[in-house]
């Protein structure tokens, strides 16, 4: 049975995703009505994503750690940092929340609400895309000593990688599982999803790796460890 804390922190991941998705997609949307200028399509789709998603992590952090990720809150739990009890009803509550926020962005520019993408994005680049830009984003959030700076340097990534990375940098299994619904300028091919979703597993798990080399354990970690043994 679940907690009332842990209703809140699932309620709250999947209100983030959500938002996420509401962003990622809409934006995606009306910047196609806007111009055909592509580039200047992704630029529109790169910073409404990131200023929203900005907004949810400042938000959001204090409920439920604002994950939104699956590759997030597996390499949280895999560093002790997440229980993994809970590792199981986050990823349901994203995945849920990131459909739902796609149904919704779908609906609010009249389209179908939930309808399969045909833009497929396959081949060994964008895949290469995906495992740098997830490793980056869990990188980025691993190193961050002060939380209160999340809600700046997690979205900067976010926006430097749309643009640095082939793939736009999805980053996130949910995120990818979820603009599979929407034959937009945001959509993926259900066919290349399974790809991409491993080759951001890959990314969790060498940024995992990296970071067990560049953090220096401080005199409390160490204490508590000694104190624990």
């Amino acid at each position: 049975m679940l907690t009332t804390r842990l209703r809140v922190r699932l309620a709250a991941e999947s209100l983030g995703a959500a938002g996420l998705l509401a962003a990622v997609v809409g934006s995606g949307v009306m910047a196609q009505r806007l111009t055909d200028d592509v580039a200047l399509q992704l630029l529109v789709n790169a910073a409404a994503t990131a200023t929203v998603l900005g907004v949810l992590v400042s938000s959001l952090a204090p409920l439920s750690g604002a994950h939104l990720n699956p590759a997030a809150t597996l390499a949280e739990a895999v560093r002790g940092r997440h229980a993994w009890r809970e590792v199981a009803p986050y990823v349901v509550a994203q995945v849920v929340g990131a459909v739902v926020g796609t149904a919704l962005a779908n609906l609010m520019f009249g389209l179908p609400a939930l309808h399969l993408s045909h833009h497929e994005r396959a081949g060994a680049g964008l895949w290469l895309g995906e495992v740098v830009a997830t490793a980056g984003l869990v990188l980025t959030i691993g190193l961050l000593r002060d939380g209160g700076r999340a809600a700046l340097v997690v979205p900067a990534w976010i926006f430097g990688a749309y643009f640095l990375t082939s793939s736009t940098s999805f980053a996130n299994p949910a995120v990818t599982v979820a603009r599979a619904f929407s034959d937009t300028f945001a959509g993926i091919a259900p066919a290349s999803v399974p790809a991409f979703v491993v080759a951001q597993l890959v990314g969790a798990a060498a940024a995992i790796g990296l970071l067990r080399i560049l953090e220096v354990p401080t005199p409390e970690s160490t204490a508590t460890r000694e104190s624990a043994a």
